[in-house]
Order: structure tokens, then sequence, then C-alpha cells
């Protein structure tokens, strides 16, 4: 990503309506959330968010199929670089989420003006972040994923796939942020299909350059990684598209730095700790892949396999939560109290009940599923140990993801950070080493479920409190 490429995302005027068809409330960045029926307009905005989201986790299983086919090596590999890309995505998600929290308040507000201004400075954070990251993390592949248990065996394969992913992490972060930005305004189809389209890019590309089919070459593990970067680049063409051409959301003239400064501070306030939170699991998560890693690569690539069924089974809960936001946004900018607390109260409900309905569905079919991966019987127990004991709290673990949205879009990170402390670092990761002394694997998997029971329930009462404070008020 070259210097003229960052230079589209330069700040321009003040944050202030110094032009005033900037600051007309027209087109597709107009209020859409704050009037009509509550449930009816979640259902609405969901529906195609649950396609795009599970298109993308889609996205993963596809990967994991694929690879898996390669061999029980090669599937506890790319289960390796599972929190590695995950701590990647995380800032980009947490960069997201400031960036849809302030938009969607300035679109409640009316000011287009900011909506710009906003939209275009997330964009350009974003991309020098985290190829700082990626620069880094080409750096240091060898000591990182040697410290997370991988062993001489293993790690070839990991380089293979990390020394092409690193290199393209722009197409992958670029269309997340910019996917944030257009849900703000109200728009969750557009999203969708900006993410079907990497499905749809992946899915061809992934048997090609995996297995060599016809005169493509077989690259194995690194043909996942290059389907991943050439389907994530098709997906920043569109969402650039979107933003620039058709939302006119991206601004080009060159800003004023104080009114550059002010701008990254209000997108940080809640883009810090929200990617301070995302960053939280995969960082944990990589902890508890050196943990399992003691018990040999087949349960790595089972846990592996077990966390992208997870992802799955949750697509409901997390295109929910992603319009969430937007909804809780534009309604607080608006000062209407009252669709917040509904939307939230129908939302809690609906996560208790999918999550009861998931733990029937994997009681019923965890085995047969997780053969489809991979034949051997460790990793096939490992996969169905894990779903069958965490399932069971989907419903607490919905909640806590709808509240961290909500306290996120009201302008107030920290509660979402701290639950997520308490989650991963307080209970998961210290219970998870004695589960694992007392129980083997299933004490780790143990852990998890306890820690997700407790973290959904305090954030439930956590969010009502709050709700029930800001009856005088949104301050």
């Amino acid at each position: 990503m070259n210097v003229a490429i960052i230079s589209i995302f330069c700040y321009n005027g003040a944050m202030t309506n110094e032009n005033p068809e900037l600051s007309v409330n027209t087109g597709k960045t107009g209020a859409k959330l704050i009037e009509g029926p509550v449930g009816k307009t979640l259902v609405r905005l969901t529906i195609p968010m649950i396609i795009g989201i599970m298109g993308m986790v889609a996205f993963n299983l596809v990967d994991t199929f694929f690879v898996g086919q390669l061999g029980t090596i090669q599937l506890a590999a790319i289960s390796f670089t599972f929190p590695v890309v995950f701590v990647i995505g995380s800032i980009a998600l947490g960069l997201g989420v400031g960036a849809s929290s302030v938009i969607s308040r300035a679109i409640g507000e009316g000011d287009r003006n900011k909506v710009q201004r906003f939209t275009t400075d997330a964009l350009a954070l974003s991309l020098v972040i985290v190829v700082s990251f990626a620069v880094v993390g080409l750096l240091t592949i060898d000591p990182l994923f040697r410290l997370m248990g991988a062993t001489p065996e293993i790690l070839p394969y990991i380089k293979h796939y990390m020394t092409i992913w690193y290199p393209g992490v722009a197409f992958v972060i670029i269309p997340m942020v910019g996917n944030s930005a257009i849900r703000a305004t109200g728009d969750t189809k557009t999203p969708s299909m900006i993410m079907l389209t990497a499905v749809v890019v992946n899915l061809v590309l992934d048997p090609l350059l995996i297995f060599g089919i016809g005169p493509f070459p077989r690259w194995g593990i690194r043909g996942a990684a290059v389907a991943t970067v050439f389907a994530r680049a098709a997906t920043m063409a569109l969402a650039l598209w979107v933003l620039i051409k058709r939302d006119k959301m991206i601004t080009f003239v060159p800003p004023r730095l104080k009114v550059g400064i002010e701008s990254w501070k209000k997108i940080l306030y809640i883009g810090l700790p929200a990617a301070g939170t995302n960053l939280i699991i995969p960082v944990s998560m990589g902890v508890i892949t050196r943990l399992v890693s003691s018990y040999g690569p087949e349960a790595v690539a089972g846990l592996g396999v077990a966390t992208r069924l997870e992802g799955f089974s949750l697509t409901v809960i997390m295109a929910l939560s992603s319009v969430l936001a937007p909804f809780v946004g534009q309604n607080w900018g608006a000062k209407k109290i009252d669709r917040v607390r509904l939307a939230v109260r129908y939302s809690h409900r609906f996560a208790l009940a999918w999550g009861g309905g998931m733990f029937i569905v994997f009681l019923l079919f965890a085995r047969p599923v997780a053969g489809i991966f991979n034949e051997n019987p460790v990793v096939i127990s490992t996969i169905v140990s894990y779903v069958l004991m965490v399932s069971v709290t989907y419903g607490l673990l919905g909640v806590l993801m709808l509240s961290g949205s909500t306290f996120n879009a009201l302008n107030k990170p920290m509660p979402s950070a701290v639950l997520s402390i308490v989650r991963m670092v307080i209970l998961y990761i210290p219970l998870a080493y004695l589960g694992s002394y007392i129980w083997g694997l299933k004490g780790i998997f143990g852990a998890a479920a306890a820690a997700n029971i407790a973290a959904g329930t305090a954030a439930y009462y956590w969010l009502k409190k709050t709700l029930h404070l800001a009856e005088g008020g949104t301050s």
C-alpha cells in the first residue's frame, strides 16, 4: 500500500458545517433508524447481515475444509495462525466499532459533514496502524509461533501461509472498517453483498490453488493464503467504490491539523478500548492454543475446527450485534432512549433462544459434522467435546456480545472492555490451566463454558443498570 493510496484517506476541512452542501441530511446517510417498529426494524437490518456474516464464516470454514484435506499437520498449522490473524482483524474491528459509533451518532444528529470526516479518518487510521502491525508480524513469525507451541514439523507450513497473508493484510482491513461505516448509515445489504463476494472468490480459488487443478500450480497451504488475499482485495475495491462514488462518504480535501487530531481522538475514544477488547480474545486464544498443543497436533487441529464451527453457529448473533450498534447510535443521538431500551430487550431474549437452539443442533449432529473436516479420531473427539460443552452457554455469550455492542454505541467503551477482560483473562485462562491439570482437554473446554456464563450474566445486569440510569438523559 503506497503513499498515493494512503493520501486518498487524508483529512479535509473542519468538522463544522463550512460546506452547506455537505451538512444537508440527505441521501443514503440520512437517519433511517429512529422511526418505525423496533422489532421489525432490527429483523429487517439483521437478515442481510446474517447472509453476509454467514458467508464470511463459511469463508473460514472453506479454508479449514480444503487445508484439512492436505493432512492433520497442515490443519494444525492453519489452526495455529487463527489467533494471530484474529489479532490483526480485531484491531480493524475495534476501529470499525469506533467509526460506526461516531458516524451513527452524527447521522442521528443530522450532520453529514461529520459523517464524511469520521469515515475518511477511520480508514486512514486503520491503514496506518494495521500495516505497522503487519511489518512487525513478518519479522516475528518464528519466535511467535514457537512461543505458541508450534513444533519444527508444523512451523514451515505456518511460514508458508503467513508470509503471504501479512503483505495482503491491508486488503483484509480496509473492507472491514469500510463496511462498518456503511452499516452505520442503516444499510446492511451492501456490506453483506461485499462480504459474499469474498466468499465466492475464495471458494473458487481455494481448490484450484491448493490442489493445483488444471493449469493452476499446486501450492498447498500457500494456495489458501493467496486465495484469501485475492478474495479480500475484491472486497476492498467494492467497499471503496461504495464509500467514494455511491455514498460520497470519503473526502479528499487536505485538513487543518487540529481538526484531524480531534477527529482521530473521537474515533479512538471508542476504537482503542474496542480494539483492546477484541484483542483480548485472540491473545487469550493464543494462550489456550499453547495449552492445547501439549496434547498434540491433533488436539490443536480439533480446536481450530471447533472454534470455526462456533463462529458459524453464532452467525445470527454476530449479525444482530453488528446492526444493533448503528440502531442504538442513531436513536441515542436522536435522544430516543425508549427505543434503545426496547431493542436491547428484544435482542437479549433472542440471543438466549438462539443459543438454546444451537445446543440442541450440536447435541444431535456434532459427530457427523466433525467427521467432514478430518478423519482422525482424536481430531473428531476434540471437536465434539468442545462444541457439546461450550454450546450450552451460547445464549449468555450472545448476551455478552450484544451488550458490548450496545455499550460502544452509547459512547461507553469501558464496560465492554472490562467484561472481556474478566471473561478471558480473569476467568477463562486461569480456569483452563486448572481444568487441564484436573480433567485434561475437557477441563479446558469447561473453563470456556464457565467464563461465558459468568461474563454474560454480568453484562446483562450492567447494561440494564446503565439504561435505567440514562432515564433522565443521554449524558
